[in-house]
């Protein structure tokens, strides 16, 4: 009876997890869209960051825009072409050829001096913003809510495989989201597979920590630890509001 019982929670969260909004939900990717811009630029305000652009030094090369879109990981390319076919001889255009030969790279070889700028000036653009927001929707929101939701979870495991896939992307490298998923399904089920959604989740950000450490530059997992982790621990697995968490330190606040 005990069992049976458990099955029938189970079976009630997964029923739950398909009626409550998802991370796709506008509110909810709102809040998506804050969580990750306090990671990845220390400010909620997410739609300051078109215009971002830096080298941190992750041996990714150029870093910018809304979620971090890198030269040398190919969805910085991807984005730029995007915005070449939809407005042919913008600003950007002429770094095609130089972006496509740094690829896979961290060199700024054809880009500097004046790409960063003329990034910057692209970002006034409504046309290059929309560009960003389809990318990230295409390459990394899209798919990690069609993912979660494939695996019974609602908007706060949804969230934390978003977070992973901006990080970590989805090739085949023992990091990537994919291998970050299958590590934590060796030790735990989703509530799609009859799991507990807590007990699954804890295992992914189990797994998400351990990918973090391979690199230095994402060796802090504070995004996990003090913004993730404490969510989850409060049972706040549909992301509602109000939340407050840290990273790196800070503290913030959505009301």
């Amino acid at each position: 009876m005990a069992a049976g019982a458990a099955l029938g929670v189970q079976r009630a969260t997964t029923a739950q997890a398909a009626t409550a909004p998802g991370l796709d939900d506008p509110a909810k990717k709102e809040i998506a869209m804050k969580l990750v811009s306090s990671a990845e630029n220390s400010s909620l305000d997410w739609k300051a960051q078109y215009k971002y652009i830096e080298d941190i030094g992750d041996g990714r090369g150029y870093t910018a825009g809304i979620i971090g879109f890198c030269s040398g990981t190919g969805d910085m390319l991807d984005l730029v072409t995007l915005y070449a076919d939809r407005e042919p001889g913008n600003v950007l255009a002429r770094y095609l050829p130089a972006l496509r030969e740094v690829n896979g790279t961290d060199s700024h070889s054809g880009l500097d001096p004046d790409f960063p700028g003329d990034w910057r000036r692209a970002a006034r653009d409504t046309a290059f913003q929309k560009c960003q927001d389809d990318e990230r929707d295409r390459v990394y929101f899209d798919p990690a809510v069609a993912q979660g939701k494939t695996d019974g979870l609602r908007a706060l495991g949804q969230f934390c495989y978003y977070d992973a896939l901006v990080m970590h992307g989805d090739g085949g490298d023992p990091t990537s989201f994919r291998n970050i998923r299958k590590r934590a399904l060796r030790t735990a089920e989703p509530p799609a597979r009859d799991g507990d959604e807590t007990a699954y989740l804890n295992a992914f950000l189990d797994a998400r920590v351990w990918a973090m450490k391979q690199e230095e530059a994402h060796s802090d997992t504070t995004r996990v630890d003090t913004e993730q982790r404490v969510f989850l621990r409060r049972g706040n697995l549909d992301l509602n509001t109000p939340l407050d968490w840290k990273v790196y330190g800070d503290s913030y606040h959505i009301g």
